[in-house]
């Protein structure tokens, strides 16, 4: 029997990219949330409509740094990657000693991130760097 464990989304960047910095070693990751919206009907026959929020991590270094470079709020982007959970207690702040809340988030640790914008014009020059840049839409570092 095999496991996988494969995610891909395709979604709108709410906020600009932000670089962080990982408390054990120090290394540099860039992390960008994307929302991913699915509609339906419900029994009323009136379309519904929900809007999910994923957190998305990014360690690889070149691919970091073009996200952090190029990628904008409102960016229309696919990725593709693993899902990663992380689960902490927190103390119910009432002093009692009773069981904390235990909390569990989900991310998704990115190793493709490619941009679906079409509409944004790119500035065409025959330089190895804008050559490179105009192949990295296709990023998977």
């Amino acid at each position: 029997m095999s496991y996988m464990n494969s995610v891909t989304i395709i979604g709108f960047v709410g906020a600009d990219p932000e670089q962080r910095q990982a408390k054990g070693n120090g290394s540099k990751f860039t992390v960008l949330s994307v929302a991913t919206q699915r509609s339906w009907k419900n029994s009323d026959d009136e379309w519904v409509s929900k809007t999910e929020w994923h957190r998305v991590s990014i360690f690889r270094p070149r691919l970091a740094e073009y996200v952090l470079e190029s990628i904008k709020k409102g960016a229309h982007l696919l990725v593709e990657g693993s899902l990663v959970s992380s689960t902490y207690e927190r103390p119910n702040g009432k002093g009692k000693k009773v069981a904390a809340d235990k909390i569990t988030s989900w991310t998704i640790r990115a190793d493709v991130v490619r941009k679906l914008d079409r509409g944004e014009s790119e500035q065409q020059s025959s330089t190895p760097a804008n050559d490179a840049s105009a192949e990295s839409n296709n990023a998977s570092y």
